[in-house]
């Protein structure tokens, strides 16, 4: 066996990382230990702003609609939804790894491909995966479960999301309504669980008022298929961009940042009133910047790592505003 994968790299650059190498680092049994910082990149901190800003805001909608949500949920909450997320990001990371589709030409920073480049065993991250939506799932159980069916029922549906996003024969992941599902389920299903953590109930009023979040978070899935596209193509991925073609892509993508500057606008004032105004001067200090480079990005492999850097800022930027005008209004209304 190891002639011939001796062999075939003879036919390939000694410099790449390619699935044959990772074959043989298998085979040799060259693995490193996990560590702490390791778990910590697989996680992706960067990418947690597609769930902590979602349980942010749902928290604030309590208190603007005076939501009885207990004070000591909020944390348990939060972690809950970030380690959820974590779970989803380790095991994506663990199912690209084992089908040999990430590589070193993915225009990926080392610390986003852990497996690629830090030599664990694949073993280590599928249980690491494991162990983040355990405990996610045993947070939310403590913070909703003596509010009855609906919190549970709306766990149920993300944890669902979370085993098929990068499982099974047809990975939500891999189909075109990828950036749609994610969007929803983490800008909008994370508000209305936590709202029904509060009372039992499902207030869908929470959802219109996560437009803004829906599409802004659907938005980093685009960014990272549309500088995908190639790749996935090759991985017989059907993705939303593989089915438009770059082109569509990147008139589709400009559109979905007028509409999300747009909500981003609107909502606030719609939710909270004149007081609303505030986060359009927010986003003129803090999220101008991020979406005009956005909107000069072309979603090209070679600018991946930029794209995917400018489309989280513009979260936290746009998003955490809409949360920070949100938040005065509490302190401003309801002390």
């Amino acid at each position: 066996m190891n002639r011939k994968v001796s062999f075939c790299k003879e036919m390939i650059s000694s410099e790449e990382i390619t699935f044959l190498e990772i074959c043989e680092r298998r085979n040799m049994n060259h693995y490193h230990n996990m560590t702490w910082k390791l778990a910590w990149n697989l996680a992706a901190p960067p990418t947690w702003v597609a769930s902590a800003i979602p349980a942010i805001f749902g928290i604030l909608y309590c208190r603007v609609h005076a939501y009885p949500l207990a004070i000591w949920t909020y944390l348990p909450l939060f972690l809950a939804c970030v380690l959820l997320q974590s779970a989803v990001n380790t095991l994506n990371d663990y199912m690209d790894f084992i089908k040999g589709t990430d590589s070193a030409d993915d225009h990926v920073e080392e610390d986003d491909a852990v497996l690629v480049y830090g030599g664990i065993r694949p073993k280590s991250a599928l249980l690491l995966g494991i162990g983040f939506m355990a405990s996610g799932i045993i947070l939310g159980l403590l913070s909703g479960l003596q509010h009855g069916m609906a919190p549970l029922l709306i766990g149920l549906i993300g944890v669902a999301v979370i085993a098929l996003y990068s499982c099974g024969p047809h990975p939500i992941s891999y189909l075109p309504v990828g950036e749609l599902i994610s969007g929803c389920v983490m800008g909008g299903l994370i508000p209305l669980g936590i709202c029904a953590c509060a009372d039992g109930k499902l207030h869908g009023n929470v959802l219109v008022a996560s437009l803004p979040l829906i599409l802004g978070i659907a938005l980093i899935m685009m960014s990272n298929n549309g500088c995908d596209i190639e790749k996935d193509m090759a991985a017989g991925r059907k993705t939303f961009p593989v089915t438009l073609g770059r082109k569509k892509t990147r008139i589709v993508y400009r559109a979905c940042l007028l509409c999300w500057l747009i909500l981003l606008m609107v909502g606030p004032i719609v939710l909270l009133g004149n007081l609303g105004i505030c986060n359009l001067i927010f986003l003129l200090l803090f999220a101008g910047k991020p979406f005009l480079e956005l909107w000069r990005l072309s979603l090209l492999p070679e600018t991946r790592i930029l794209q995917m850097k400018t489309i989280a800022k513009a979260n936290l930027m746009g998003n955490g505003s809409y949360c920070l005008t949100i938040l005065i209004y509490c302190l401003w209304h309801l002390g």
